[in-house]
């Protein structure tokens, strides 16, 4: 796993580029973010969708959900590069839309975009 620092102003967000999954759990969630924090001391960060187990986005397995509750509780914002029209769920279109016009994660198709919508929340 590399990261990188994007700073615009007095905001910072770290980029997470690795080949692996990333988040295949909640405690894999919770062990990156304990890694991003330390590595650069964000508490923004982008990862793409490769990082993320497809499982995240079914979200009867509920690890989408666990893991935004945990990163809301300590006050982790995330966005997520991909492509999301594959999915056919309603309830995860729903979701993504929600998500998407909050503060806290984003479900984006470029690395400009996560930059800014996680640049453009406190």
């Amino acid at each position: 796993m590399n990261t990188s620092i994007n700073q615009r102003g007095d905001s910072q967000v770290a980029i997470v580029e690795s080949t692996d999954i990333l988040i295949s759990s909640e405690q894999d969630a919770l062990d990156l973010m304990a890694s991003v924090q330390y590595l650069t001391g964000c508490n923004k960060f982008i990862i793409n969708q490769w990082n993320v187990t497809e499982d995240f986005f079914e979200l009867k397995t509920k690890l989408a959900g666990d893991v935004l509750q945990k990163y809301t509780n300590y006050q982790i914002k995330m966005a997520v590069i991909g492509e999301f029209e594959q999915y056919n769920s309603k309830s995860l279109r729903d979701f993504i839309y929600e998500c998407n016009h909050g503060k806290q994660f984003f479900f984006v198709a470029d690395e400009q975009a996560a930059l800014d919508a996680l640049h453009g929340v406190k």
